[in-house]
């Protein structure tokens, strides 16, 4: 009970006084007449000093210490594979949303979901719709439109790691960290003007309010037209942070973001081949198969005036921080959140009867395109307490860093999937290729939306311990349990074709065990290698998925799938340790999959598929001169299978993919690299590319999305120390690729867009 009794005694108590010593009072010196007569004042020129330590990555690119392994770390003591973007990297390429930063992540693929949002995934295994995004160390599960105004620096754990996050995990975990308090008074502005009638404004505020006691708070606000996807969206996160340094440290942070945005939802794809063949009952079908061919343009906007993206996060902090003499601590912190998005949208597609092909060279201004809506209305309240302790200490001859915690997180929803109004009567007029953002609209009569409702709790309590046998080698083992619970209750549904899903409650329950262990060997400051195995599993019930393809007590009835680990790297310090570097070798497998029972679709499904994949991550950040910084990752993945799997190959060979295959959404190659020079005092250059290979949509593995490159550049000049001016051109070259995918349709990736932004530091 300590941490929160101390986080509700703190609110009450005055700050306490630091831990450093008070200095003993000097020893009186003889009276004397000279000491009777006062020297003269003497006036010393004001000094002012910049603290920025609490920041990590404002200045580099080079991070330092994570809490993404759950205590305080260097990264070369975190036996895994970490990409962090800081903050630095972050403002250099104008990264302003959630998704922008992954697709600076090797590794990181998205999948185009048919309700707007995108399903992230690393190494070709799915994190979005696994609930593996956290805040601060908190899950952050619910889905929304998520902006970087408030973010320190986003942390990329890859590979299984149930130990440390509980369910979900097994590609990895994304953290995103947020601006804290620190002790001056500092404050920065920043406006950004480009193409698409952009128009953003930050503010960053830090308010000394006594010794060990500051105010922060970050705002934003953000339009754009973007040739008809409009953006408009709003945020404000203030935090309060009080006996910094000291035994007792609290914080009390507020984070509210919104958003009406209207989005490109998609764009309908050709292939470059036409096939012919037979369908399971024998008739001749004609099929497209082959490479995507993006052949509207990017920022061709096709939906209606009436389309929105719309949403709203709510969320309250406490923290406590409990600094023992011995140098243990408690971390405990305690958030309640609220979040609602609601999207009414147009999804594009030729308007041909189904299974005509459409080629390239059929396409012309005339070309009609169908909008068919596509509705989804969702709400959620997480609570979340999580408390977590380290400390070091001997025993039995050798120095232990032991870690343990426990989390409890209880979350309600209430969801309505496919909310379109396409069963109510309501029609989505047409539109030509040759007409984009016509201006047509529909009115909203669809009524309240009928929800159904998700319950989840959840208990995890985890324990590590990090053995040092020598001064070079440290082996890791580390144990967690969970007991999850959850229920749905659906209500009764119509669907196509007039069927009816009658109203359903079930529930399921699961207890857990994960392990994680681990070697470390560190010769010297500058190098550790290591070798971990980590597991993780994904429930049935975990994050909503009862709700996929519809309610049904197969979900229910189907145990936790489970994944593994294995990976053996090296970091090293280079460059008078300016920079670091990170190499790992990995394999990650799940091992039993969910399949559909072929003999008992409707009741069941078997824990009967398997996929891996196998490859090298390469990380490098920092300086490596004085004036050259350089952020490079890299993902090969020459290994992935589906080793297992009951689905059937088609008799034309389309459909999901089969065992044999490779996976979708899992390009061989994939990465990022971004380097900075500065010219002179004023002058800062920068340029970069992203890169992703060749991959397959999941469920068409007759299709191929082509490889890309894009380039972008920055230059920055600074008047003074505290104002600049920054000119950002991302896809440089305006190249036209599929950036989401979906089978059937995918979604543009951005075209060639101008930034300014006029930043000023204010101290």
């Amino acid at each position: 009970m300590l941490p929160l009794g101390a986080l509700a005694a703190g609110f009450a108590l005055q700050p306490l006084p630091t831990l450093a010593q008070t200095p003993a009072p000097a020893t009186a010196a003889p009276a004397t007449a000279a000491a009777s007569t006062p020297a003269p004042a003497t006036v010393l020129p004001t000094v002012k000093v910049r603290a920025g330590a609490e920041e990590q990555g404002k200045d580099t690119l080079k991070p330092s210490t994570t809490r993404i392994g759950k205590g305080t770390q260097a990264l070369r003591d975190i036996p895994q594979s970490v990409t962090v973007m800081t903050e630095r990297l972050i403002d250099d390429r104008n990264l302003d949303d959630f998704k922008e930063v992954l697709r600076n992540t090797a590794g990181v693929t998205f999948q185009a979901g048919e309700t707007g949002e995108e399903d992230v995934r690393l190494r070709g295994f799915s994190l979005q719709q696994a609930g593996d995004i956290y805040v601060d160390g908190l899950r952050d599960s619910s889905l929304y439109e998520r902006d970087t105004f408030n973010f320190d620096r986003i942390e990329v754990l890859k590979g299984s790691a149930s130990m440390l996050f509980g369910r979900g995990s097994t590609g990895g975990v994304v953290n995103q960290v947020s601006k804290q308090p620190f002790g001056m008074d500092q404050h920065e502005l920043s406006l950004t003007v480009g193409t698409g009638q952009e128009r953003r404004f930050t503010g960053d505020f830090n308010l000394t309010t006594g010794d060990d006691s500051a105010l922060r708070i970050n705002a934003m606000m953000h339009k754009a037209d973007n040739w008809g996807a409009t953006v408009d969206k709003k945020g404000i996160a203030p935090t309060f942070r009080w006996g910094i340094g000291t035994a007792d440290e609290f914080s009390v942070g507020f984070y509210h973001l919104e958003y009406n945005n209207r989005p490109n939802y998609n764009h309908p794809w050709t292939l470059s081949e036409v096939g012919s063949g037979v369908d399971s009952d024998g008739n001749p079908v004609t099929f497209a198969h082959g490479r995507i061919q993006t052949v509207l343009p990017a920022k061709n906007y096709y939906g209606l005036s009436s389309d929105y993206s719309k949403g709203q996060v709510d969320h309250l902090t406490l923290g406590h921080v409990h600094r023992f003499g011995d140098g243990s601590e408690l971390r405990t912190q305690v958030r309640h959140g609220q979040y609602e998005r609601d999207l009414w949208v147009s999804a594009i597609g030729w308007n041909v009867p189904r299974g005509t092909v459409v080629t390239a060279d059929s396409i012309n201004d005339a070309t009609v395109l169908a909008r068919n809506p596509k509705g989804r209305y969702a709400k959620s309240t997480i609570t979340t307490l999580q408390s977590d302790y380290s400390t070091q200490f001997d025993a039995l001859g050798m120095r232990h860093a032991l870690i343990a915690g426990v989390d409890v997180v209880d979350e309600d929803a209430e969801r309505n999937n496919n909310f379109s109004g396409s069963l109510s009567g309501i029609t989505f007029p047409t539109t030509t290729v040759g007409t984009p953002n016509d201006g047509a609209s529909v009115a909203d009569t669809r009524g309240d939306p009928a929800l159904n409702t998700f319950n989840s709790r959840s208990i995890g309590v985890y324990v590590q311990d990090t053995v040092s046998l020598t001064s070079q080698l440290k082996l890791i083992g580390g144990l967690r349990f969970d007991h999850f619970k959850a229920k749905y209750h659906s209500l009764e549904s119509v669907g196509f074709g007039g069927t009816v899903t009658p109203e359903t409650h079930f529930s399921r329950s699961d207890n857990l065990w994960s392990p994680r262990l681990g070697a470390l060997y560190q010769p010297d400051d500058s190098s550790s290698y290591y070798v971990s195995y980590g597991t993780s599993y994904n429930t049935a019930g975990d994050t909503y998925q009862y709700s996929v393809g519809g309610p049904s007590s197969v979900d229910a009835n189907t145990p936790p799938e489970k994944s593994r680990n294995l990976e053996i790297g090296g970091k090293w310090e280079l460059f008078n340790q300016r920079a670091l570097l990170g190499l790992a070798l990995f394999h990650s497998e799940k091992y039993n999959e969910r399949n559909t029972d072929p003999d008992s679709a409707a009741t069941q499904q078997l824990l009967s598929g398997k996929r891996h994949a196998t490859g090298v991550e390469l990380n490098l950040a920092g300086r490596i001169t004085p004036a050259w910084e350089v952020f490079f990752n890299h993902s090969w993945i020459p290994l992935a299978k589906i080793d297992r799997s009951n689905v059937e190959p088609s008799t034309t060979g389309t459909g999901a993919q089969v065992e044999g295959d490779r996976p979708g959404l899992t390009p061989k190659h994939s990465g990022s690299l971004w380097s900075t020079y500065r010219v002179n005092s004023s002058l800062r250059l920068g340029g970069g590319v992203n890169y992703r290979g060749s991959q397959n949509p999941e469920g068409s593995r007759q299709v191929i999305a082509p490889g890309f490159s894009t380039l972008d550049a920055m230059a920055e000049y600074s008047f003074t120390e505290r104002y600049s001016l920054k000119l950002n051109v991302s896809n440089l070259t305006d190249k036209q690729y599929a950036d989401t995918l979906y089978r059937g349709f995918y979604g543009p990736g951005a075209p060639r867009s101008v930034q300014l932004t006029l930043k000023a530091l204010l101290y």
